[in-house]
This record gives C-alpha cells, structure tokens and sequence, in this order.
C-alpha cells in the first residue's frame, strides 16, 4: 500500500487534468523520469569513471602483471573501485529501481480501472480523501486501439499480434545497448551487466505480453524517454549496438 496508494491517486488526479487515462500514464512515466534524474546523473558520471579506470596505465599495468592471476587481479581492481568511488553494478541500477514502480503501477492500473461492486469498494480504500472519486468514474479504460486493462493484441487474418509486446522488447534493447558502455574481457560486473541486456528485454516482453497494456504503454514511454534523455546530454553510443563489441585499450 506504500507504493499502490499513491500511485492510485496521482493516476486518477493526472486523469482528471487530462481526461485520458493512457496519457495520464504516459504523464506519470515522464514524471517518474523527471525524478529519478538525478540518479541517471549519477549512472553517467559512475560510467565515466570506470571508463577513465579502464583507459588508465595503472589499470592496464595491472592486467599484464596479474594476467595469469585473476583473483589477484580481481582484487586490485576492487581496491581502484574503491579509490575512484566507483559502483561496478551500477549500470544495471535503474533497471532494478523499476521493478517496485512495475509492480505498484500494475496494481495502480488495475485498481483505477475498477468495473465490479467489489473492485470499486477496494478501490475507494486506495483514495484519499481529498479526491471526489464520483466525479472521475468510471475511467474510460480505452486509448487509441487498446483496453488499458487487458493485454494488448493487434488482430490481423484472425491471428493476434502482440504489437505492443514486440516494441517494448526493441525499445528496451536499444535502450540497454545504447546506455551501457562497452566492457573489457575480466571486467568485474561486465558478465552480469550483458546478461541484464539479453534477458531484460525478454522478461519485459513477457510482462507485457501477459499483463494489463497500461503497463506496456509505461514500459514503452519510460524506454524512449530514458534514450531522449540520454540523447539530450549527449552520451548515446550508437557503435555500441554492434553486438561483442569490445572497448579498444588506451593508446600510450
């Protein structure tokens, strides 16, 4: 109820401004965007940092001497962590802070699009009381060609095609891609970061697949958003979409 009764009530006073529940969402998202900017901020200049470790002659020092000691050279490249303040997992760190946001969203989505006796008493327990829930129902559940709280599908010859589903796994993978730095063979972290960039995707698509396409139309506007946002300060690598590739060593 910490995360799901706020949500509700930012939701549903976002919908009454602008009279549309899918761009209250879409609304909610960039604001979502806007406050955890200064952690982007901070995703960046960690990113940076590592870089400058990874182009450094003592790290690549290091390397040589510890080439056939890679516990030792774990560690050494622990202590650089340490002395440059860097947080080798911390790219995979706004991937993770959305996981309370998807699951407070979904419940958000599903409770303001209450239809049944039962869903709307529960929902009446989630408003605050400085909200007149009389003048806001029934939300209108629809936007452009979707139920907001149904999954989404687009029929074709009488087969239906997750649209949304397929742009939420593209936009989440450029995403990734184009936000993670290229990693050097050894690179404490670089193992999991690339297996936050393949199954990602692919577990958010899932979600989309099966859950309400409010949540796909979040995931979706979060994605361009985070690319946007990126773009805007100049730190998309686009080379970085070439798969395997691999940060060239610093020239002496």
């Amino acid at each position: 109820m910490v995360i799901i009764n706020p949500m509700v009530n930012i939701l549903l006073t976002i919908y009454n401004l602008v009279g549309s529940f899918g761009v209250a969402i879409i609304v909610f998202t960039l604001l979502i965007r806007l406050l955890t900017h200064p952690l982007t901020v901070q995703q960046i200049r960690g990113t940076q940092k590592m870089q400058e470790m990874q182009k450094s002659k003592e790290w690549q020092a290091l390397q040589k001497k510890y080439k056939d000691d890679k516990q030792k050279l774990q560690q050494e490249q622990m202590r650089l962590y340490q002395e440059m303040g860097i947080n080798p997992l911390g790219s995979c760190l706004p991937m993770l802070i959305q996981f309370p946001i998807i699951i407070g969203l979904y419940q958000a989505i599903i409770r303001s699009l209450a239809v049944t006796p039962l869903q709307l008493a529960q929902l009446n327990r989630n408003i605050y009381s400085f909200i007149d829930i009389s003048k806001l129902l029934p939300v209108k559940n629809t936007f452009l060609w979707m139920n907001l709280n149904q999954p989404e599908r687009v029929y074709l010859f009488g087969f239906g095609i997750p649209l949304l589903a397929i742009i939420v796994v593209a936009t989440t993978y450029l995403q990734s891609r184009l936000m993670t730095p290229p990693s050097q063979p050894g690179e404490q972290g670089a193992q999991m970061t690339q297996a936050m960039n393949l199954y990602m995707p692919l577990f958010m698509g899932y979600l989309a697949l099966t859950f309400a396409s409010g949540l796909s139309l979040y995931f979706i506007t979060s994605n361009v958003a985070s690319i946007l946002q990126y773009g805007a300060m100049g730190k998309l690598d686009w080379k970085n979409l070439i798969p395997g590739r691999k940060q060239s060593p610093a020239k002496p």
